[in-house]
């Protein structure tokens, strides 16, 4: 298992080759990349991020051990940049692995939903008429009642 906070750039194929090869046990992998993206204004010049380091990596790596039990994963990576980003760059990454693809899926899943709703990040977005926080959204919320 593997949990990153980090201000750069990862290199998607290299994280989910490596991830995929480090165990021949497991019969699914399954990945997902967030990406920045510029929906509700279509002017976003730069999300920041913000978290608070210790604090953040704890809160993720407890959520991941919970997935790799409640799933018996083989494992788990779990990947998330902070600082400044622009629309296109890629934010996070969450992949699973386990013997079998219901307990991949579901458990990547989850993890994704933790991350959107409950994961000490703040995020700001910066547009050319202002800045705004990003407020937490109900549907986000109720995400995670099904887990």
């Amino acid at each position: 298992m593997r949990v990153v906070v980090q201000e750069d750039a990862f290199d998607l194929g290299a994280e989910a080759n490596a991830f995929a090869a480090a165990d021949a046990t497991n019969g699914a992998i399954v990945t997902f990349t967030g990406v920045v993206r510029d929906l509700a204004t279509g002017n976003l010049d730069v999300m920041e991020i913000e978290h608070y380091p210790g604090m953040t990596e704890r809160a993720l790596t407890k959520i991941a051990e919970e997935a790799m039990v409640r799933w018996s994963l083989g494992d788990v990576l779990v990947i998330h940049r902070h600082g400044r980003l622009v629309p296109g760059d890629r934010i996070m990454m969450v992949a699973t692995a386990a013997p079998h693809r219901k307990d991949a899926f579901e458990a990547a899943e989850f993890l994704m939903d933790y991350l959107k709703s409950r994961a000490p990040f703040w995020k700001k977005e910066i547009t050319g008429v202002g800045a705004d926080w990003v407020a937490a959204k109900d549907e986000d919320e109720d995400a995670l009642t099904r887990w």
